[in-house]
This record gives structure tokens, C-alpha cells and sequence, in this order.
């Protein structure tokens, strides 16, 4: 990552992803263990050209990386056309740490956020 402020995904080590994933976070009743489901639609890592092998998504900010190896790919006529990758947390720091990589990626990307409350950042 070159930019120290950026939040970048990667599936391939020092190669950013350029396409945005739809990202759904559920959490326990609890609020300590959850998960979120990354999909990537037509990503780049799963381009003809790209002979490497996933290993992981790897989310990388000023705070270090987050791994998961938890990755499926889905297939449309025997084409792959999508990623769908899940991280898992087991603690409240861990939830706050991904959710800050995940406040830094939507705004690296353009995003907006929003919460079930309705509420939306605002740019």
C-alpha cells in the first residue's frame, strides 16, 4: 500500500482491488462476535490474465492488516463471476478495529456508510 491514510483490499499480496465489495455486518445479540460478508462482483483477482492463486482477503490500513482466509468463489456457466470472502470477529476491540479499517475504506473509496438506525455518513 503506498499511501499510508488509504484502506486497500487485497486478494493477491501488494495488488489493490480495485473493485468495491458489497460489505453486510451482523453482529451477536451481545454485540462481541459477528461477521462480515464481503461479495465482489467481476473482481480483478479473478481475471483471465491472473494466474496467482487466493490465499485471503487482506485488508491493509495505517493500523497494520486484517486476514481472512475464508473465501468462496461463485460461478456462472462454469465462469467465475464473483467473490465472496468472511471475516469473523470474537471480541469488542476487534469489531471496533475492523469497523475503523472499514470507516477508512468507504472513505478511500467514496463511499458512504450507513447503520440500520437509518443513519448515513455524510460527505
Amino acid at each position: 500500500m503506498a499511501d499510508g491514510s488509504k484502506a486497500v483490499i487485497q486478494f493477491l499480496r501488494g495488488v489493490d482491488e480495485p473493485v468495491v465489495p458489497d460489505i453486510r455486518v451482523t453482529r451477536s445479540r451481545d454485540g462481541r462476535t459477528g461477521q462480515a460478508i464481503f461479495v465482489f462482483e467481476q473482481p480483478e483477482a479473478l481475471a483471465p490474465e491472473v494466474m496467482e492463486a487466493i490465499t485471503g482477503v487482506f485488508m491493509l490500513d495505517e493500523e497494520g492488516t486484517l486476514v481472512t482466509r475464508e473465501v468462496n468463489g461463485k460461478f456462472v456457466n462454469g465462469k467465475p463471476s464473483a467473490l465472496e470472502a468472511t471475516y469473523t470477529w470474537k471480541s469488542e476491540q476487534d469489531f471496533e478495529r475492523f469497523m475503523r479499517f472499514a470507516q477508512r475504506y468507504a472513505d478511500s473509496s467514496g463511499l458512504g456508510y450507513s447503520q440500520d438506525s437509518g443513519e448515513a455518513a455524510q460527505d
